[in-house]
């Protein structure tokens, strides 16, 4: 379990939203973003981070990074992909709180990996949360099963895998599905 932590202790206490980043933040690839070259936003979700930072809340990415496990790229690569992220954020207005990411292979057995809720367990420490005071946003089951397993409030994007993904919700959990990363921040700041 790894953690890129760009907060500061007076933004504890702001509203939190955990956002998943491919299919989230930018387009997802079913062979992994390997390269910043690879990594490309969304339309409207740099302003949409930006609207949410504008409004109070601490913006957090949690992600699975199974290429590192894989050997299909390194630690540093995904720092860089992270550096380009963030400078397409900065450009925009926006910025990511903290971006924590699970580097493990599927079968690690890791509890950070999503669907298990370790990511989201380290990020109620690190900001002094309850899972009812998180909203996690993402675009595939496993995204909303570790949101339901840690407890806090789901929120499934149409975008990425999530149109996939909501054919198949099951009909005894709780979630919100909004198209996309705009629309998440207009519901929330309205």
């Amino acid at each position: 379990m790894s953690e890129l932590s760009t907060d500061s202790s007076q933004r504890s206490l702001r509203p939190l939203i955990v956002l998943d980043r491919d299919g989230v933040i930018n387009h997802d690839s079913t062979t992994f973003i390997k390269s910043p070259h690879e990594w490309i936003a969304l339309p409207g979700s740099p302003e949409a981070i930006r609207q949410l930072n504008d409004a109070g809340f601490t913006v957090v990415v949690a992600t699975n990074q199974s290429g590192i496990g894989r050997g299909l790229f390194s630690p540093e690569t995904l720092e860089d992909i992270h550096a380009k992220m963030l400078a397409t954020l900065t450009a925009a207005g926006g910025r990511i709180d903290g971006i924590y990411f699970c580097p493990h292979d599927p079968q690690a057995g890791c509890d950070c990996r999503k669907p298990q809720p370790g990511l989201l367990r380290q990020i109620a420490r690190k900001y002094h949360r309850n899972a009812a005071d998180m909203i996690i946003v993402g675009d595939s089951l496993r995204d909303l099963e570790a949101a339901w397993a840690f407890g806090a409030p789901a929120i499934l994007v149409r975008t990425g895998n999530g149109l996939d993904t909501e054919q198949c919700l099951p009909a005894d959990q709780s979630v919100t599905v909004l198209d996309d990363l705009s629309a998440v921040a207009a519901q929330l700041t309205a």
